[in-house]
């Protein structure tokens, strides 16, 4: 590396996976030095300083991992368990537990998760302005009546945190099923292919089971989104972000990529 300056909290981002705003609470909080001095905000700093987060040095050469993880039902994205939850980390080898997700899914919810120690590739994944898409297999506890797929799709359904809209179409019993496929639907469905492991009773009983297609990242959205307008979710899977697909990543399972 050469003595050219890097922004303290740049830095901390990239090698703690945090956001550089979590990186300016830290450095605010007084938790950062730079060679034996309190960090301030807006430090530059080069490859001859010392930088410690509590009291630890934060070497300048750092190997980044990027982990493609599919996280099972019941399992939270936190580092702690929740009260009778316990975390994803525990599926993980030690070697990755220091990685931070991108993002989260709730307990109830399945599917693909990214973890990295590379906060500026966690901040560009999660940022609004990004608009990262994200593919999710929703069922439903009954069929979407076609007024509120539309209410959805083309005006949004307002929430206590703003509006929320996200495009909605119809599995149809239709390809990709819930096997942790990742093929990405036509808007007009006309790539989907019969699917013969639907779980509907019969042909006569309308399938309540969609491909949400979401470039927000708020808090249970989906899941709130539907329950304002008197639906639960019973199931939310999620195969797609950005560029990154679950493939056939079994429950459980990993694997690494590069960017």
């Amino acid at each position: 590396m050469t003595n050219s300056t890097i922004r303290l909290n740049k830095f901390l981002a990239e090698r703690l996976g945090v956001s550089r705003r979590e990186a300016d609470d830290l450095i605010g909080r007084g938790l950062v030095t730079i060679n034996g001095a309190q960090a301030a905000l807006g430090a530059r700093i080069d490859n001859f300083d010392k930088v410690c987060y509590n009291n630890k040095i934060v070497p300048f050469d750092t190997e980044y991992l990027y982990l493609a993880f599919h996280k099972p039902v019941g399992y939270v994205c936190s580092r702690r368990a929740q009260g009778n939850a316990p975390t994803l980390y525990e599926l993980l080898p030690p070697k990755y537990r220091h990685l931070k997700t991108v993002g989260r899914l709730d307990k109830d919810s399945s599917g693909l998760i990214l973890l990295t120690n590379d906060g500026d590739f966690a901040f560009q994944m999660t940022h609004p302005k990004f608009r990262k898409t994200k593919l999710y297999e929703v069922e439903l506890n009954r069929p979407l009546e076609p007024l509120h797929q539309q209410m959805i799709s083309d005006y949004g359904v307002m929430l206590d945190d703003g509006p929320s809209q996200f495009k909605v179409i119809k599995d149809d019993c239709m390809q990709p099923s819930f096997s942790g496929r990742s093929s990405r639907p036509s808007s007009r469905g006309s790539s989907l292919r019969p699917r013969s492991d639907c779980g509907c009773p019969s042909k006569e009983i309308a399938c309540s089971r969609y491909i949400v297609t979401l470039t927000e990242g708020r808090n249970r959205q989906i899941r709130r989104t539907f329950a304002a307008l008197g639906y639960r979710v019973t199931k939310l899977h999620r195969t797609n972000f950005g560029a990154y697909e679950l493939g056939s990543l079994k429950p459980g399972d990993y694997r690494e990529f590069g960017i």
